[in-house]
Order: structure tokens, then C-alpha cells, then sequence
């Protein structure tokens, strides 16, 4: 998700529904995809496609401050479910293929 540091540049408010269905589109809809940011929108439901590619872009831009040391990664509470730490690890690391 876009840190709050950012959200205020984002278009709009995004729910955690919208998030976490953004998280599971990049994953479906990959960078050779035709249409992505499209097909994203449609999947995500309530917003465009522009709105989507700025979302991503500031998802990028969060990584790579994380990355570089200059915020710090969140400490999140576990919620003893193995299968969202896993999913989250695996769109980490296709983020970073990007």
C-alpha cells in the first residue's frame, strides 16, 4: 500500500479491498500483458486507469525509499496467517523484476 507520506498525491482514497485486489492484479496482469493498467482498473473496480498507474508508481516509489534505508520497514502486527505473509513476499519479489 502507498505510505500516507505519499497518499495525499494519490488519486483518490483506496480501501483495503481495493488494495489488497491491486496487489492480486499486478500479480495476474504483468508488465507484457496488452491493456494492463486496464485490465488493473477493471479488476480493482472504481478506478481508472490513470488512477491505477499512479497508485503502482507510488507503490515503486515506496519500495525504493524502503529499499534505500529511508523509511523503515513497517513492524506489522502477525495475524498468525502464513498465507498473507507469503502472498506479500511474493509480490515483493515481483515487484523487484520490474
Amino acid at each position: 500500500m502507498a505510505s500516507s507520506s505519499l497518499r495525499s498525491r494519490d488519486s483518490g482514497s483506496w480501501t483495503p479491498k481495493q488494495n489488497k485486489l491491486f496487489e492480486k492484479a499486478l500479480a495476474l496482469y504483468d508488465k507484457d500483458t496488452p491493456d494492463r493498467w486496464n485490465n488493473v482498473a477493471k479488476a480493482v473496480g472504481g478506478k481508472t486507469t490513470e488512477e491505477v498507474k499512479r497508485h503502482y508508481e507510488i507503490l515503486i516509489e515506496d519500495l525504493n525509499r524502503i529499499e534505500s534505508g529511508r523509511i523503515p520497514i513497517p513492524n506489522y502486527k502477525s495475524t498468525g496467517s502464513t498465507s498473507n505473509a507469503d502472498e506479500d513476499e511474493r509480490l515483493i519479489r515481483y515487484l523487484k523484476l520490474q
